[in-house]
Parts: C-alpha cells; structure tokens; sequence
C-alpha cells in the first residue's frame, strides 16, 4: 500500500513542463486532432464531473481544474526537483528523446501540430468508464463505455477551428466520418481498427503474440471500435459509444436524469476524501465485481474447455472480504506543507469481513517506540489483535479447505507433544498474541543494488508472555518447513537467540535462515542475525530516537496522528540517496547485467525498453548532495471508521524548500 501511494505521488507530481508534453504528444491531443469535429458554441458553465456521469458510472478520474492541479503539482518538492538546473543534462536527454522519437513521429503520422492544441488544456479534465452493454450484448461482443470530457473554457472558438480543420484533413486523407445528431448536438461517429492506430504509438505498445483459439474469429483480423466526438459549449466529449455521449449531453442540458452525484457510494468517497481536491478517482467496487463474476462465469470457450478448474469466485470473495466492498475513493491535494494522497475504502463495518477486515486495525497508540532509532529507513507499525489474525486466517483456509487447519494443528501438536506433552499450539502460540505488529529497516553496508534489497529488517510481534511465545514457535515451523525444522539456540547478551534453517523452502538454499529472539515484550524476527544482534543492542540505547525528529509529529499530525492504530515512516533522503548510488555504480559497471534486470522489471514490455534505456541515462544525474534537499521523509496513516478504511500519505516540504519564516 505504502509503495503503491509513493509511486502515485511521484508519478502525478512530476513538472508541469514535462507532463504537458507527454499530453501533447499522447491519447488526449492525439485524438483530438484524429478525429475533431464541432458543435455550435454554447456559452455555459460547465458543471463538475458527478453531475455529468449517470449512477452506473463504474470508474471516474476528474480534475475539476486543469489550471489549478498544475499550479498545485508545480510547488510539489518532486516537480522543483525535475526542474533544479542540476537536472538539466539528465532531463535535456529524455525530454529531446521524447520529442525526436515520439513527438515528432506521431504529429506526421496524425497530420497534426501538437502546438495548436496547447490552449485547450483550461478547466475540466474527466475520464470515466460506464458499463453500457457490457455482457448483455448477444454473443458476448460487448463491452464498457468510455468517456473523455475536456472544458477547454474560453478556448471553445479555438477548438471548434482546429477541430473543424482537422475533420477537412481526415476526409481529403478518405478516412469515413458519419455525422450524428444526439439531443441537437453533432457529433462525428468514426470507425476505427487496430491498424488505424499511428505507427508510432504502435511500435511503443506492448506486442502480442497471435493466437488463433477454437471457435474464434480468425486471427489477423483487426478488431474494430467506434470513437464519438462531439463539442458542446466549452466542453469536448469524446466517448466509445453513442449511448455514453447521448447520456452526458441530457445531463449538460439539464434533462433532470439522475447523476453520479446522487449515488450514495460516491457520496461517501466525497465526503470521506475529495472535496475541493484538484484530482480524484472514484471506482464503484461493488458492480465491478460482480460484473467481473459475470464475466468470468460466461466467458469459457465451449470448443476449447481449459482442463485446470475455475476457482469459485464467490466463494474468493468472502475470503478477501471484497464482496463487502462497495466502492474506493482517492485524491490527492497540497496539504499546506506537502503533497497529500488519500485513499478511501467504502466497507462499512457491518458488511465488513475476511481478509479486508484485518485492515480495519484498532484506534491505538501506533507511535514509535523509544528504541527506534532516528536512522531507521523505513518504520511501520500496526495494531491489529494477533488473535484476530489467526481466526481470520483460520476462516479463510477452511472456506477452502474444511477440516484443513485443525489436521495441520494436531499434527504439530501431536510432533511436538513427543517430548513436551502438555504443548498446545493454540494456547502456547495464538493464545500468546499481542495486538502490536512493529517493523523497521537499517541502511545496508554495501552500496550494490542487491545491497540495498537486503537491508536489515526487523519484525518484532507483541506477546504478554514473550519469551513462551518465542520457546513455543517450533510448532509452526513443523507445519511450515517440509523438513520439520527444530530451531538451534544460543545466547546473546542473556537473550535467546533461535535459528531455524529455511533450506526446505520452494527457492531456499542452505544460507537462508530465521532468526528470532525475545525481548521487552515482543517477539523480534530477521534473516540477518546480526541485525538481530543490533537491535538487542540498541534497546538500551539512549540516542536519538525516530519520534523525536524535528518535524515527525507535526507531519504525522497532518495524517490523523499516531493513534489512529496504523503509522508508517520512510526517510525518503536516505533511500533515494542510497538507490541513486546503487543505479549509478550499476550502470557504471562492466557487467550491466543487475541494472538491466531491474530496468527491465520497471517496463514489462519489450519494444521500448531498449530505447527506453537509451532515454534514461543514469550517467547524466548529478552527485545526489546537489539535489538532497528535494527529499525529507514521508508517513502514512490507515484508520478505520464505521463507514470505511482511510489511508493517508503525506509527502512534508523539506526545510530547505520552505519559504523562511519571518523574524
């Protein structure tokens, strides 16, 4: 979650400069320019995206103003940083490659200047989905509706002349275009194939294989879509069907049809995260996944029956506790002093079960503890009852296996029980759970990328009788590792420290193992022994610790605080420092080999990547002290509600990028 919300901020919060290109040159301008056709002017104001999308709507994407996200992504410390003159050499390379191989190429191939269309980019910004005749349509050939709407504001005469230009360029290049009235209001219908697809934006798409399946259509025949382009007012729409764009205009005329603004689900998101924010997302879960039940029931092909059995996606569903999901919010806003992310899940408490249930952690103390120290990487903490773990975990093997998890108790007990007759794994271990979860990871001692994956991590689970709880794990580790692994133990600094081998495990070699000792109260785990031997050490230390670095608790402050159950830290300098170093001496290297392995892990499609890594060059970034004051840290927050579970993500200005204060 927390890696997924890091992602998010990075990638929105890139510069203006670069992302407007990338719109310019992408699926926006380019269809635009592709397929324009105009409307009559109709000078009204645009209203927002929930009032234009229908109640069915399965998935929005909205900035309600383009203008004002830009000037918000503009003061986010990721942007300043693409735009820091130390990043001119790296940025100059990739921005000069996007434009020669990408920029260019396609404004040939579509007839277009990318230029023209600069201006449009003023108000709104929506893409939605709606579910139209998806697996209702006879022969299974249907398929979800979507929509692109655009208020380009006082920019709709610029429009109407561009695109009426570009409707002249399409039918001199024989390109059909069916004109079509819905509601008064003209719009272009225009049928399109896979081959109608620029040769560009082909080559940088991911390239499938052909496959010719029993009872299909022959392979090589290309498949076939519709685009329906219209403009009204200020707003351009743009949309896969008629249908969709049919029911955006009796919203926008004010045809009294019910909106998504009425939907009680999408009321919850905008109540719990993004009102007033510049982006939002909204995906109602709960159709989604039962039309993705749908689908997956009728989607067998007959002439070709798959000999591995369907998995029962009901039955799924109660496990992970999705089918009490009913929808999920996000968006994302300058906090006053950084980058905010949110994320809503709409799972009230009284549907709320399975696995999504063990999100739902208790309003705790989830500060971290005064043995933390302050260099810590990474830190997180979680206050969930072990005990809960367990009976969630225990409901969910037996939804799938009945009988399952008690044979696997008995048979430990029953192994163990040779030598202490009275061990029961219930009350020696699951009865022994506390409702604390800590982590935390040191820096690594090398610089090398595997260096960094390996850092030493720590896991300590709280246990009112820890040192039981820790004499007592030989029970799992029996049901765990096919060899039945018995712990080795040995002292250190009057602690027991047990070792079992993970050899037996799928991809295990001899060198792996777990270690674990007990101490204060939890029980600690690692794969490196020595940062086990570190951490018994450092709890007697009186060092600087995490929670009293300058700016952790008024950041945390701005997530909920620490007694929402659920915390987490990162120090974003210190790991971008370290996986800068590590790319850098990669790429440095003879043997590219680890850099091109994790390079090809972040582009999992072929076509590009070698281009790609011509685009990216890591020789060009400048010394990392340059461009350090960009990164500070980051936390993260989950609290649970009775109407949902709330993430958040916060991103703090760094002090050096703070205007000074006055005297």
């Amino acid at each position: 979650m927390i890696r997924l919300a890091d992602g998010l901020i990075k990638l929105i919060s890139m510069s203006e400069k670069f992302w407007r290109r990338m719109w310019r040159a992408g699926a926006g301008y380019g269809l635009i320019g592709w397929l324009g056709i105009a409307s009559p002017l109709i000078g009204a104001a645009v209203p927002p995206a929930e009032k234009l999308l229908p109640p069915e709507t399965l998935f929005v994407l909205s900035a309600p103003d383009w203008t004002r996200l830009m000037a918000t992504l503009r003061q986010a410390p990721q942007a300043r940083l693409w735009n820091d003159p130390a990043m001119k050499p790296f940025r100059t390379r990739l921005e000069s490659k996007w434009t020669e191989e990408v920029v260019r190429p396609l404004e040939r191939d579509l007839g277009i200047r990318f230029a023209d269309y600069r201006a449009l980019l003023q108000g709104q910004l929506t893409l939605a989905i709606l579910p139209e005749d998806w697996l209702t349509k006879a022969g299974g050939d249907g398929a979800p509706g979507l929509v692109l709407l655009l208020d380009v504001r006082d920019q709709g005469e610029l429009l109407a002349k561009n695109l009426a230009t570009l409707r002249q360029r399409l039918a001199a290049a024989g390109k059909p275009i069916r004109t079509e009235k819905i509601r008064d209001v003209e719009f272009a219908v225009v049928h399109l194939t896979t081959n109608d697809i620029p040769a560009t934006v082909r080559r940088l798409l991911p390239q499938k294989q052909e496959v010719h399946e029993l009872g299909a259509n022959p392979a090589g025949k290309p498949s076939a879509t519709q685009l329906v382009l219209g403009q009204q007012g200020s707003l351009l729409i743009l949309s896969t069907t008629t249908a969709a764009a049919e029911k955006v205009v009796a919203r926008l005329s004010g045809a009294g049809s019910p909106t998504l603004a009425e939907s009680a689900e999408f009321e919850a998101g905008r109540q719990a995260l993004f009102r007033e924010s510049p982006l939002f997302g909204w995906l109602n879960a709960k159709q989604l996944l039962e039309l993705a039940v749908q689908s997956f029931g009728a989607g067998q092909n007959t002439a070709a029956p798959s000999p591995i059995p369907r998995p029962n996606l009901d039955k799924l569903m109660t496990i992970t506790g999705l089918g009490g999901l009913k929808s999920l919010a996000f968006d994302y806003r300058d906090a006053g002093a950084g980058p905010l992310l949110g994320l809503f899940l709409n799972a009230p408490e009284a549907t709320r079960n399975g696995l999504l249930k063990l999100l739902a952690v208790e309003a705790k103390d989830a500060a971290p503890p005064a043995f933390i120290p302050a260099d810590v990487l990474k830190f997180a903490r979680y206050r969930i009852a072990g005990q809960q773990v367990i009976a969630t975990l225990e409901a969910a093997l037996n939804e799938l296996s009945p009988g399952t998890f008690n044979f696997l108790l008995k048979n430990a007990n029953e192994a163990v029980r040779l030598d202490e007759p009275d061990y029961d794994l219930r009350k020696n271990i699951f009865e022994n759970l506390g409702d604390d979860v800590i982590t935390f990871q040191k820096p690594p001692q090398g610089k090398a990328l595997a260096d960094l994956e390996a850092a030493p991590t720590v896991v300590l689970i709280a246990s009112p009788n820890a040192d039981k709880l820790a004499a007592s794990l030989k029970g799992l580790f029996i049901v765990a590792l096919p060899q039945g692994g018995s712990p080795q133990v040995r002292e250190y600094l009057g602690r027991k420290i047990y070792t079992v081998k993970l050899s037996g495990v799928v991809g295990g070699d001899a060198a792996n193992a777990l270690h674990y000792v007990a101490n204060g109260g939890y029980v600690a785990f690692s794969s490196q022994a020595a940062a086990l031997e570190d951490y018994l050490r450092s709890t007697d230390n009186q060092g600087l610790a995490l929670r009293a670095t300058a700016g952790f608790a008024a950041a945390t402050e701005a997530v909920g605080g620490m007694g929402t159950g659920w915390l987490s830290y990162e120090d974003q300098r210190g790991t971008m420092r370290l996986t800068i170093d590590a790319l850098t001496h990669a790429v440095a290297a003879t043997n590219r080999s680890e850099f091109d392995a994790v390079f090809a892990s972040l582009i999992p499609f072929a076509p590009p990547e070698a281009e790609l890594k011509e685009w990216v060059d890591l020789s060009l970034l400048p010394d990392f002290n340059q461009i350090a004051k960009y990164y500070g840290f980051t936390v993260a927050t989950g609290q649970a509600s009775a109407s949902g579970i709330t993430f958040r993500y916060f991103v703090p200005t760094p002090a050096e990028l703070r205007p000074p204060t006055s005297p």
